[in-house]
Formats: C-alpha cells, structure tokens, sequence
C-alpha cells in the first residue's frame, strides 16, 4: 500500500514535470521572461532533489 502510494506520487511529479518542460519548449520566444526562467529553474531544481529522497526512501524501505 505504501509502494502504491509513492509510485503515485513519482507518477504526479513527472507529469508536472512533463507540462513544465513542454510549455517551455512551446514558450522559446526570444524574448522569454528571465525572471520566469529562474523560476522554472530552481523548480525543476527542487524536483530532482525531492525524487533523489524518494528514491532514498524507496531504496531503504526495500532493505
């Protein structure tokens, strides 16, 4: 149950990530929001690390 319960959440992330991704390719206007690229940045910045702890959490559960 718990297994599940995290797949899921990897499941959510990597489809955010996924629109995230895809509407920066579809937004590269030369004129892009710099402030709007910092900010994508450090959010994919944020979601590597929290799926490093995941798989952290993971990899200790299947001990």
């Amino acid at each position: 149950m718990e297994n599940e319960r995290v797949i899921l959440a990897i499941g959510r992330i990597e489809r955010a990530l996924s629109r995230i991704e895809a509407a920066k390719v579809a937004s590269s206007d030369p004129q892009t929001d710099p402030e709007l690229e910092k900010r994508h940045a450090a959010l994919k910045e944020e979601m590597k690390q929290a799926i490093h702890t995941i798989d952290g959490l993971i990899a200790r559960q299947e001990r």
